[in-house]
């Protein structure tokens, strides 16, 4: 009965260790969260244009424990605009907490600062958004939902990230 019970505790632990190999080194690039971000820490750019068109990105929010998640985004000169649906998603609560976080962008990683922006004010960043990732823009920015979309992109929660 021992021999069983130690097979057992053996087995729990190769699935604990492999499980939590997956997390911190995989999941960054899946749609699980992760906790290591990757890319080689790099100065900012002085336009942020530059860096558009990389494909997906990775957010490493600030605060503990260390949680990364893969994004799309769109640039400006001055900074990078990722964007949420309002659904109480974990990393913008995080961006709230604790704005200073990571960005990955292909091989390179920016030390970031995320700012929410409110309101109107929210609409040309969203515009650049959608147009940027080829999201539909069929709406009138005054509530007209698309079909099949239950948050229409005039409604998302927008964070702009500056280097720090």
């Amino acid at each position: 009965m021992t021999s069983k019970v130690k097979m057992a505790g053996i087995a729990l632990g190769v699935i604990l260790l492999i499980a939590a190999t997956t997390y911190v080194f995989i999941t960054p690039y899946n749609r699980i969260a992760g906790v290591r971000i990757g890319g080689t820490l790099t100065a900012p750019p002085s336009d942020w244009n530059t860096v558009n068109g990389r494909g997906i990105g990775n957010i490493k929010t600030g605060g503990f424990p260390p949680f990364v998640v893969n994004m799309i985004y769109s640039t400006d000169e001055g900074g990078v605009i990722t964007a949420t649906r309002p659904d109480g998603g974990y990393w913008a609560k995080r961006a709230r907490i604790a704005p200073d976080g990571y960005l990955q962008l292909g091989d390179e990683t920016f030390a970031m600062k995320a700012t929410e922006i409110f309101g109107d004010a929210r609409i040309p960043y969203l515009e650049s958004y959608g147009g940027n990732n080829r999201m539909s823009m069929a709406y009138d920015f005054a509530g007209e939902i698309i079909p099949g979309q239950t948050e229409p992109l005039y409604t998302w929660e927008v964070f702009y990230w500056t280097p720090r």
